[in-house]
């Protein structure tokens, strides 16, 4: 009893052990991560801000109007937004502000950032989080089947339709989606935007064609890139030694082959996520969305610095927190264990 005891306690240990050392490694990662980006991302709002702080744009006297800006009305209001004091007090404000979700007032229709980011941020969501998933999908099956059955007709369609992709802008592909699907066929809605709240089919059927403009240049990307790195893989000597002593070819790409391949894809998303981020701009337009894109589009014409510098915070946040997941799931991906286990 004693012995079987023991042998099943080093069963566990043998199971345990890994799984603990898995855990550490992540959040190592993920610390390591933090440690590189939050400087990263104070640094950008630094400079985001200084751009905001140091334009050569008046608010006092914008807010105050042509006729009511004397000089003495312009000096009042530059202290009531706390514009008289030095730079580096005025950012360390606003930074701490930030960091509390304040990201100051509209000075023009007295409405707090962070309530008019609340607002938009919904559409970009939604959009953003379906566009990886289309592109993911899309550009993982297009370049899995074309390392599978590379130099044969399918390869060689995938490789022209990604090279034809890549060269077209989102808007570009939003315009051509909206007269196919919108106007030709009448099956999905040009324009607008409902939320989950009005039912999720209605949601879906106005997200998804900005969500596919924004992905077909990712997955495109990705296509390539899967397609390049698998083949390599497949070519592989522990790879054409599982299929020598028999094992499921399925088991050995989606176990094995894919694992060791998908790195250099996952970073390929995790570069064109800015790109998706600055396409959504040109997309919401043509889509006529209520997002983030437009909000900073009309703070930036009307010279709005406080919306700007935060819709510019939030989007950096995001940029960085995407490229911490891929890191992280790269991570998990190279030490979950490489080659094929007997």
């Amino acid at each position: 009893m004693a012995v079987a005891e023991l042998r099943s306690a080093a069963g566990r240990d043998r199971v345990i052990a890994p799984r603990r050392r898995r855990v550490r490694s992540v959040a190592s990662n993920v610390g390591r991560g933090l440690a590189i980006l939050i400087p990263i991302l104070v640094l950008s709002s630094f400079i985001t801000y200084s751009l905001g702080a140091l334009s050569d744009s008046n608010p006092a006297a914008t807010i105050l109007g042509q006729d009511a800006a004397t000089p003495a009305a312009v000096a009042k209001m530059d202290e009531a937004l706390g514009l008289d004091k030095p730079l580096l007090v005025q950012y360390w404000d606003w930074l701490t502000q930030a960091a509390r979700g304040h990201l100051g007032t509209s000075w023009f229709t007295g409405i707090p950032v962070s309530q008019s980011i609340a607002q938009r941020l919904p559409v970009d969501l939604s959009i953003a989080v379906l566009a990886v998933i289309l592109a993911i999908l899309i550009g993982g099956t297009a370049g899995t089947v074309a390392a599978i059955r590379r130099g044969g007709w399918f390869d060689r369609g995938v490789t022209l339709v990604c090279s034809a992709v890549s060269t077209l802008p989102a808007f570009v592909v939003g315009i051509i989606l909206v007269v196919a699907f919108a106007v030709a066929w009448h099956l999905l809605p040009a324009n607008g935007y409902v939320g989950p709240t009005g039912g999720i089919l209605p949601w879906l059927q106005h997200i998804i064609l900005p969500a596919l403009a924004l992905s077909l240049q990712v997955a495109a990307d990705i296509a390539r890139q899967l397609r390049t790195s698998l083949v390599g893989v497949l070519e592989q000597n522990y790879i054409v030694g599982a299929r020598v002593r028999g094992l499921p070819y399925r088991r050995i790409l989606v176990r094995h082959a894919l694992r060791n391949a998908s790195g250099p894809a996952l970073t390929i998303l995790g570069n064109d996520f800015p790109l998706m981020l600055a396409g959504a701009v040109a997309a919401e337009a043509v889509f006529s969305l209520p997002g983030l894109g437009q909000l900073l589009l009309e703070s930036a014409q009307t010279r709005d610095i406080p919306v700007v510098q935060g819709v510019l915070l939030v989007v950096s946040t995001f940029v960085i927190v995407v490229n911490l997941l891929v890191n992280t799931v790269l991570n998990v991906l190279y030490r979950s264990g490489d080659g094929v286990a007997a």
